[in-house]
């Protein structure tokens, strides 16, 4: 099983460059990065996990800069974002960083996506609440519609490009695309449509829940071998972990904490049980 990782990446923290280092010399599979543009003060949205907001919310560096920096101090290491605000971003920017990130690195980029939680955020970027998974699916499309080998035109509910010249491409066409957010049936249906698996934070209930994806999987067409799904921030133990692999579990993201180079590697010599 793939053993990578997931931190909040700040101002104040240990800096890209030197976990990169770190991770890819002690065999680490990943880096995965979240993503925060701001987090406004007044805010009524509560935090999905309870209490008060982590103050590393509100300082996280750009997953794309930070991860550019990490690309280009190794050479085997999983580059991903976990997750990428799609929703909120222009699309055609969006697919040129993408691409960049992914040709740079020698095709080590994974695009997770989701559509968040935090109405105050989304709706700065003039993102309406209601139709933020339906904006996300039709950007996804644009960005692949600018990632197609020949000039290809797009026309979406939401946006449109022309027939274009963009380079780079993305190894392989496209990124590694996976969707975060909680089981249900609109978030299956849209893995089983346009992506290549499901990012399921903290990796609870999967014994249930994997099942029914794989069936919205397969009744969409898609090949049933081909379905990855990659548990994120988790706090491993080696029971949890041997349960995932009877799942058919490939990768794991483990969490590490937001904290600075000394207390970081601290857990990343726990965690090397687990490589």
């Amino acid at each position: 099983m793939r053993i990578s990782t997931t931190i909040f990446l700040t101002d104040e923290t240990i800096t890209p460059v030197r976990l990169a280092r770190e991770l890819e010399e002690r065999g680490f599979g990943g880096l995965y990065l979240p993503e925060h543009t701001h987090i406004p003060v007044e805010r009524t949205t509560p935090y999905p996990a309870g209490g008060e907001l982590p103050p590393e919310y509100g300082r996280t560096l750009d997953p794309f800069v930070a991860l550019g920096q990490a690309a280009a101090v190794t050479s085997r290491l999983g580059l991903g974002t976990g997750i990428t605000l799609v929703a909120q971003h222009d699309p055609i920017d969006l697919a040129k960083q993408i691409a960049t990130l992914d040709h740079l690195s020698g095709g080590r980029f994974t695009l997770g996506i989701g559509f968040g939680w935090n109405k105050e955020e989304a709706a700065d970027h003039g993102v309406d609440w209601a139709t933020r998974r339906e904006l996300g699916r039709d950007r996804m499309a644009l960005m692949r519609a600018l990632w197609a080998g020949e000039p290809t035109a797009y026309k979406g509910e939401f946006g449109a490009v022309r027939a274009s010249h963009a380079y780079p491409k993305p190894a392989g066409g496209a990124p590694r695309t996976l969707i975060g957010g909680a089981a249900g049936p609109k978030l299956f249906s849209q893995i089983a449509e346009y992506a290549d698996g499901w990012l399921p934070i903290g990796g609870r209930g999967l014994t249930e829940s994997v099942p029914v994806l794989r069936e919205t999987w397969e009744k969409a067409g898609r090949d049933p071998g081909a379905l990855q799904v990659v548990p994120y921030a988790v706090l491993p133990s080696p029971g949890k972990l041997a349960h995932y692999a009877e799942l058919g579990v490939e990768e794991v993201v483990l969490q590490l904490p937001p904290a600075g180079e000394a207390e970081v590697l601290g857990v990343l010599d726990e965690y090397a049980q687990y490589v």
